[in-house]
């Protein structure tokens, strides 16, 4: 058995104010487990992504989160390869309040945010631990449509992290830690 404290891990520069890794303070092998705390605004995930291989469910402690969620894969047994992001009108909204939870199958795109004005705790759970070949996209503001991206350690500031546009290389979004040792987007 393990046991932790959540106040004793470290806060992962994520996009949200707080993300705590439980995965190997607990010494799972076979389920990735995080806890979240997202600000107004915050989201779970760097961009609109899906997992090939690993489903996950989100527990909603607190607040309420809204899941943005294309349709599931065509395929399941080939998830990424039959994903499909889903133009913005085919993608639908998932509010998720205190003490409920959802599911998101593998190869199924989605992003969580905190679309209110409340903070909201969640745990998120991902199994298997190794979530296989990831896709993500996001808005780019130099190519005016969604794209793909990567994430990468900021040129200038390798404190920071930035995700980068996959068509012309523009910098897309950017965080950093605050003064108060809680995440926030720069831009």
């Amino acid at each position: 058995m393990d046991h932790v404290v959540l106040d004793d891990l470290d806060n992962s520069l994520q996009p949200a104010a707080v993300m705590r890794h439980l995965t190997d303070a607990l010494g799972c092998e076979d389920l990735a487990i995080n806890y979240y705390e997202l600000a107004p605004g915050d989201s779970f995930a760097f961009a609109y992504h899906t997992h090939e291989v690993q489903e996950e469910v989100f527990v909603v402690l607190s607040g309420t989160a809204t899941w943005v969620v294309g349709p599931e894969p065509e395929d399941p047994d080939d998830p990424v390869g039959s994903a499909e992001p889903g133009a913005p009108a085919e993608r639908r909204e998932v509010e998720v309040g205190p003490m409920e939870a959802i599911r998101i199958p593998p190869g199924q795109f989605q992003r969580g945010w905190n679309f209110g004005e409340d903070r909201v705790t969640a745990l998120a759970l991902g199994a298997p631990l190794a979530y296989g070949e990831q896709l993500k996209r996001d808005d780019c503001p130099a190519c005016g449509d969604e794209v793909p991206v990567s994430i990468e350690r900021a040129p200038d500031d390798e404190a920071q992290l930035v995700t980068v546009c996959a068509d012309c290389g523009a910098e897309v979004a950017r965080w950093r830690r605050g003064d108060d040792g809680e995440n926030e987007r720069v831009r």
